[in-house]
């Protein structure tokens, strides 16, 4: 008895993420931006464009972008390629990332962070972007490569956030597009 009551305990414990993050539900339009300036938020963009999500990217998006956004979705990691590209500095972009998200809070604009650089968007100079979005986001969607070491699931687990973890990019449309009424 004590067992079977153990399993189903372990069970509910285990699901409960998942199933808060099947009930999570934001709306539309979105707007998708990048946080570091990595070639992944133009993949995002697809795959949102791809499951019929209203909205539009900008890659480098401020506070007058979010006129009528009723939800951010930030793509966090580092690539010192895109900020060449972008003609910015790492603390340009953090100090844009910071402003962006303290913009939403202020709007009532949840923001949704999906990670789909794995390995390559992680350590050393991804983590301080992905760290800032994951910590105010309302839902996370990340490659499993890039949460080996558990680094969004424990801040889901600490801020009581619904994550999904995702095999490959091309995984990642089906809980994106579940996310939006």
């Amino acid at each position: 008895m004590i067992n079977r009551t153990w399993s189903a305990f372990v069970a509910v414990i285990i699901l409960l993420p998942l199933l808060s993050f099947s009930q999570t539900k934001f709306d539309q339009p979105i707007l998708i931006t990048s946080a570091g300036q990595s070639a992944d938020v133009k993949l995002v963009q697809l795959l949102a464009k791809r499951q019929t999500i209203a909205g539009e990217t900008k890659i480098l998006a401020k506070e007058a972008d979010m006129a009528g956004v009723k939800t951010l979705i930030i793509v966090p990691g580092f690539s010192s390629k895109g900020l060449g590209s972008a003609g910015i500095s790492q603390e340009d972009e953090m100090n844009r990332v910071k402003e962006l998200v303290k913009t939403a809070q202020k709007k009532n604009i949840p923001i949704v962070m999906v990670h789909i650089g794995g390995t390559a968007r992680r350590g050393g100079q991804s983590d301080g972007f992905c760290k800032i979005i994951a910590e105010n986001c309302k839902a996370m969607i990340v490659l499993k490569q890039g949460n080996e070491d558990g680094f969004f699931t424990a801040i889901a687990k600490r801020k009581n956030i619904p994550i999904k973890e995702v095999e490959k990019i091309g995984d990642a449309a089906v809980p994106l597009k579940a996310l939006f009424k």
